[in-house]
């Protein structure tokens, strides 16, 4: 199957269809559901959530889940690129996976009228789906856990990209002012703020008792805490990345948002992050990758289904 990088399908394959293809679809769903759910999630500080824009004055939840539904096609691609019988982590797969990727991208600023919702997102879900795209349930390479998953597409992203077109982005150039290694950097570590800061969290949370949305938003204050987010360097320099970090060590230390002093304190960052007109972009992608790896054999519970 080839797939239109920007039509969102939904069907199900029939039952003499090849595990390869179920395992694509099954994966682009998940990568779709995933976007929406945590654009949906409330409340985020300063990103656009059931609440409203945060500081994004070009975005708001109903173009978050356009872009989300116009990216299906882009992960489907993706997922057959790197589940093809025998695919390794090579130069080549990278490079497909990069041109797939741009094309995503004009499909995302199609459906947000020029909007970057997702451009972060393409890069950390599009990996991750690659990497599990090549796993199997039953792969010999020593796991197909959340940790494996994420070393697999560290691999992938370890290659370059020979066509990568010049950008002076906004992430590349906080890079370079501040010396931080940005999205590029986390996944070539193999996404240690999903794996080892992320995920404990969120896990953390619901044996404490916390329903899903709480657990959620301990996972993103957890990441926020330690992450050198180049959106809130780029909006709001090192000031506001430092007032984010201090703001959510509050939060998670007053008990987590399922607390009610740890929800008022989530609120406190909220009204400083949008003061400074700082969003933490960045950890919003990596709360995005510890709900795919975390729920890649289970449905998240918010879904995008327009056609």
């Amino acid at each position: 199957m080839s797939a239109n990088p920007c039509k969102l399908y939904r069907f199900d394959l029939s039952a003499d269809s090849g595990p390869e293809p179920r395992r694509a679809l099954q994966l682009a769903d998940l990568a779709v559901d995933v976007l929406a759910a945590e654009a949906m999630l409330t409340p985020k500080p300063a990103l656009v959530d059931g609440r409203g824009s945060g500081v994004h004055r070009d975005l708001d939840l109903p173009k978050m889940l356009k872009s989300a539904s116009s990216l299906h096609g882009t992960f489907l691609n993706m997922a057959e690129a790197a589940g093809a019988a025998g695919r390794e982590p090579n130069q080549a797969l990278r490079e497909q996976l990069a041109r797939i990727g741009r094309s995503g991208e004009r499909c995302m600023f199609a459906a947000t009228g020029g909007s970057n919702a997702h451009r972060g997102a393409i890069w950390v879900l599009g990996l991750l789906v690659a990497a599990r795209a090549i796993q199997s349930d039953e792969s010999p390479r020593g796991g197909t856990g959340p940790r494996e998953t994420a070393a697999l597409a560290a691999r992938i992203a370890a290659f370059p990209d020979r066509y990568a077109p010049a950008q002076d982005s906004h992430g590349a150039r906080a890079c370079l002012r501040y010396g931080v290694r940005g999205a590029r950097g986390e996944a070539l570590a193999g996404f240690p703020h999903v794996i080892d800061v992320g995920l404990p969290a969120m896990w953390a949370a619901r044996a404490k008792g916390a329903d899903e949305t709480c657990a959620r938003l301990d996972a993103l204050m957890a990441i926020m805490a330690t992450l050198d987010d180049t959106c809130l360097l780029h909006r709001g320099g090192l000031s506001a990345l430092q007032a984010a970090q201090r703001g959510a060590r509050d939060a998670l230390m007053a008990g987590g948002s399922s607390s009610a002093a740890g929800r008022r304190a989530l609120l406190r960052l909220d009204a400083e992050l949008v003061k400074r007109d700082a969003s933490p972009g960045g950890c919003a992608d990596l709360l995005a990758a510890c709900i795919f790896l975390d729920s890649d054999r289970k449905k998240p519970s918010a879904t995008v289904r327009t056609r």
